[in-house]
């Protein structure tokens, strides 16, 4: 087989893969922010993904990716239930709170409880409590399977879009980049 250079006249050759072009051309992937969040010790724990998908609906699964590097993620998976929060175009200050390394993470968020352990972010498009079904390594990642056991939608209102490393609403032209 000979060397790939060009896709279907495209000007631009492939090249080799690293992780920076990898992430950039991942950014060109629009995706859904996720705040997935958990009370633990009656304080909240939380952190926020891009890397939400439906799996399947029977039983009802959905997977989420977190680097093995969190150091959110080994408490969250402990607890019973973990609330999904998929983000509404109004909340990019919640998104850029919970993705933080430090400080408050719940600063100016509005803050919801589930049963068990779960936890929720007022204004979201949708709300899904489950739990931890299976995980499963994937280099630096592990995919996490998650059971859905209830959900509320608020179908007014629009989801919050990751894309080419910059929150925007859905369908909006304009965005405001933030730091890779």
């Amino acid at each position: 087989m000979g060397e790939l250079t060009v896709i279907r006249g495209a000007a631009t050759a492939l090249e080799s893969v690293d992780g920076h072009d990898l992430r950039k051309t991942f950014g060109h992937f629009p995706s859904g922010v996720v705040a997935v969040c958990a009370q633990i010790g009656g304080k909240p724990h939380g952190l926020v993904v891009s890397t939400f998908v439906p799996v399947s609906l029977d039983p009802p699964l959905v997977s989420i990716c977190v680097q093995y590097s969190s150091e959110t993620w080994p408490r969250l998976e402990q607890a019973s239930l973990i609330g999904l929060s998929l983000l509404g175009s109004e909340q990019e200050e919640a998104a850029r709170n919970l993705s933080s390394r430090s400080g408050d993470r719940f600063r100016n968020v509005d803050l919801h409880t589930g049963d068990g352990n779960a936890a929720f972010i007022g204004g979201a498009s949708a709300w899904l409590e489950a739990s931890v079904y299976e995980q499963v390594p994937a280099g630096d990642h592990a995919v996490v399977l998650l059971r859905v056991h209830r959900l509320s939608t608020h179908p007014d209102t629009e989801p919050l879009v990751f894309h080419r490393s910059a929150f925007r609403a859905f369908g909006a032209p304009d965005s405001r980049h933030i730091a890779s």
